[in-house]
């Protein structure tokens, strides 16, 4: 049944853009494609989002929360040990990307364009996640595990494991051995930071 404006929110047009967007694709995908999804004019979508970049702004943003979200249960996990959950968070982190990449492989790559759209999306996506690293090291240094200055070393963390979280290298995640390269590097990383 077609939504009508009263009933139309947010989250169900952005629900609708991902679906057109898996469909047709950045460049194709336009906002009277989402409205014709939800069975609305183009104006009930500008009601909630006043432009097609505002749109596929908060699209993009939705898509890595997600991952956001899952990560962050780990790094606020503060009755666990700073090493073990800095071990799962990018463990997690490699699964969640590998997992998006592998399973919607259009929709990801529709993805990477859009997050090259979305700058300031970006920026802040990246900005929490090493922030969640930047939790889990204090951590580590309070509890006399790690001896590294928190946000100087999440960050350096973060870049040193960025073929595993990089969408620039998605098309090796599922390499044989991938899983097995992430683990020796998440090793050296702990030795190097252990107290």
């Amino acid at each position: 049944m077609p939504a009508t404006s009263e009933t139309l929110t947010a989250e169900r047009i952005l629900e609708a853009t991902e679906e057109v967007l898996r469909r047709y694709g950045p460049a194709k995908a336009t906002v009277v494609d989402v409205a014709r999804a939800l069975g609305v004019s183009h104006g009930s979508v500008y009601r909630h989002f006043r432009t097609k970049a505002v749109l596929r702004e908060a699209v993009t943003k939705r898509w890595l929360d997600r991952t956001t979200e899952e990560l962050a249960e780990i790094a606020a996990a503060a009755d666990r040990d700073p090493e073990a959950r800095l071990r799962d968070w990018l463990t997690a982190l490699f699964e969640a990307k590998r997992r998006k990449a592998g399973e919607d492989p259009e929709l990801f790559a529709t993805y990477s364009v859009l997050a090259a759209e979305s700058g300031e999306t970006v920026q802040w996506h990246l900005a929490d996640l090493t922030g969640q690293l930047t939790d889990i090291l204090r951590a580590g240094a309070d509890a006399g595990t790690f001896t590294a200055e928190a946000p100087l070393t999440a960050n350096a963390v973060f870049q040193a494991t960025a073929h595993f979280h990089d969408p620039g290298y998605a098309h090796e995640w599922n390499l044989p051995g991938a899983q097995t390269d992430l683990e020796a590097v998440v090793e050296l990383l702990v030795r190097g930071l252990r107290a």
